[in-house]
């Protein structure tokens, strides 16, 4: 439980009332689907089990929650395209079609909806393999509304090597190259989450605009691949992009991690880069979980986290989505 003032409880639930909140990845949207094995969650539900459906965003002050699609389990997924579009069809058919949930692809359509009392989601590829190695996919899945895009999950891809792969210390692949060209070309948003260290410096090189790293912390308070090192702060904030921060917990602290161990990093970032390289990236129902952050109706406690340290009221704004949303009206088109 995180002590407050009466005062400070007020201002932090003023805050989040008033912030856009976005959360940069979640790997809820396979969860909906019918699978053997395990009971069918219902988005419109306040399901037993998985941290993210409607009633917790709508509890949690979420606005706009990006919905990565992964379908990696090994370096080749020969049925990756088909498994992705049974969630888009989920995401667009019934989702999309709650009086209260909206899909979005653009940066004013969020604030829209935020006016609205509206919870929007907006679609992500974790991983290209559902690309099949073509670039007119891409421009097919942009056409289904994907805005957000990693090239690798943790396996090689024919866009870029994944942490399973940082032993070949190489650079993207041509393909990588024009597939950067195209991304830039056509605004979404690029993520280095689970790029090796080479591939994020290659595109540090290639990129001229804003990328991100949707779930990814200090590689300096936690040493894991997963997290940034210092020097990789420094250049994602060159860049003018911002980083999510991960609930995992073994990407938050060895051992005992907390929502304070959490904002330890959110600490350390604004410390190098100031206040506007930092976001939330739960990676809910892909392993985020914290004690006080269990579910997304949750997010609350981060506010108040954040209040208790006695950060500004702008900087608050910033973290919980502010940062992110100045990158969609940047780079989304």
């Amino acid at each position: 439980m995180i002590e407050l003032s009466k005062s400070q409880e007020e201002r932090a639930m003023r805050l989040h009332k008033e912030a856009i909140v976005i959360d940069t990845h979640c790997d809820s949207l396979g969860g909906y689907l019918p699978s053997r094995g395990r009971p069918t969650k219902v988005f419109a539900e306040d399901n037993e089990t998985g941290q993210i459906d409607l009633p917790k965003l709508v509890k949690g002050g979420v606005t706009c929650q990006v919905f990565a699609i992964c379908t990696a389990s090994g370096p080749i997924v020969p049925d990756a395209t088909f498994r992705a579009l049974k969630q888009v069809d989920y995401f667009y058919n019934v989702m999309n079609k709650l009086p209260n949930f909206t899909g979005v692809t653009t940066a004013d359509e969020i604030v829209e909806a935020k006016n609205k009392g509206v919870v929007t989601g907006l679609l992500a590829l974790e991983g290209a393999e559902p690309l099949m190695g073509d670039i007119a996919l891409m421009r097919v899945f942009y056409q289904l509304g994907f805005r957000m895009i990693s090239f690798c999950h943790n396996n090689r891809t024919p866009w870029a090597d994944g942490l399973g792969f940082k032993r070949s210390e190489g650079k993207l692949p041509e393909l990588g190259v024009k597939g950067l060209e195209e991304i830039q070309r056509l605004g979404i948003v690029f993520d280095v989450s689970h790029i090796t260290d080479h591939g994020f410096w290659d595109v540090c090189d290639l990129m001229k605009g804003p990328f991100i790293a949707s779930h990814s912390n200090c590689r300096a308070l936690c040493d894991v691949p997963r997290n940034l090192t210092d020097d990789m702060i420094h250049a994602l904030a060159d860049h003018d992009g911002v980083m999510g921060m991960n609930y995992l917990g073994g990407f938050v602290a060895k051992e005992n991690a907390n929502l304070e161990k959490m904002v330890d990093h959110i600490d350390r970032i604004v410390n190098l880069v100031g206040p506007n390289h930092v976001g939330l990236g739960s990676d809910y129902d892909g392993g985020g979980r914290l004690p006080e952050l269990n579910d997304t109706s949750m997010v609350p406690n981060m506010t108040r986290e954040l209040v208790k340290r006695e950060y500004s009221d702008e900087d608050i704004l910033k973290i919980l989505g502010g940062n992110f949303l100045r990158v969609f009206k940047k780079v989304l088109k």
